[in-house]
């Protein structure tokens, strides 16, 4: 079966094209114009991906991007008509997993579309479920399989980008994980740099859902200068 995708950006001929390259690609695309037409979308349709541009003519893609996070934890792909680092701090911080700067090559955009979808999709549940597929810190648990995070008995919803980050923490448990192999494991074609704060952004996101602090950390510890740590409990 396809996988549904929702582009939204008010400038005709670049939905247009992004929609031109992805069915080729043999997804299914659901293309709006506006916001409001987005949300009756994403409200009726079981998509897997979505790619919003931030300036659309009744609604910040910010603002819709909080609307789909309310419900719903597949990718999202911001566009951002400029290369401002702000705009790319907020697109993560309201739940953003990637962004991409206006002009882009189409390539490049279906290839984080895949990268998105591959690691939103990776896990198996079909396969029989173990012990030892669980991931576990104290009274967080983490389902590869299932997609699943839970603090006890709640269940924490978190961006495929969000899960990733904690998995690979989970999975490397007393051993500091560096931002940049964090960055490399999870974009594997992007270029690092020490200035990038995806990871800082993400990792921040992380703690609020975890009910973690910077300051006395119960899961995620800072490693300054070198990374991150989940030690063993």
């Amino acid at each position: 079966m396809a996988d549904n995708i929702l582009i939204v950006d008010d400038e005709a001929e670049i939905a247009d094209l992004i929609a031109v390259y992805l069915k080729n690609e043999a997804y299914t695309v659901y293309k709006f114009y506006t916001a409001k037409e987005a949300l009756r979308c994403v409200e009726t349709t079981a998509l897997d991906l979505a790619i919003l541009d931030v300036m659309l003519p009744d609604m910040s893609g910010f603002a819709l991007c909080q609307k789909i996070r309310e419900a719903h934890t597949y990718p999202v792909i911001m566009l951002t008509a400029k290369d401002a680092e702000m705009d790319k701090i907020t697109g993560l911080t309201l739940g953003a997993d990637d962004y991409i700067t206006k002009p882009f090559r189409p390539l490049e955009l279906v290839a984080r579309v895949k990268s998105q979808l591959r690691r939103y999709k990776k896990y198996n549940p079909s396969q029989a479920l173990t012990a030892e597929h669980i991931l576990r810190c104290s009274d967080l648990t983490v389902d590869p399989k299932k997609h699943e995070c839970r603090l006890g008995d709640t269940p924490v919803p978190l961006t495929p980008t969000e899960f990733s980050i904690l998995q690979i923490l989970l999975e490397n448990k007393g051993t500091v994980v560096s931002g940049e192999e964090l960055f490399h494991r999870i974009w594997k074609d992007e270029y690092y740099t020490k200035a990038n704060n995806t990871i800082t952004v993400h990792i921040r996101r992380l703690r609020e859902k975890l009910n973690d602090t910077l300051e006395n950390p119960k899961y995620i510890r800072t490693i300054w200068g070198v990374g991150y740590r989940i030690d063993e409990n």
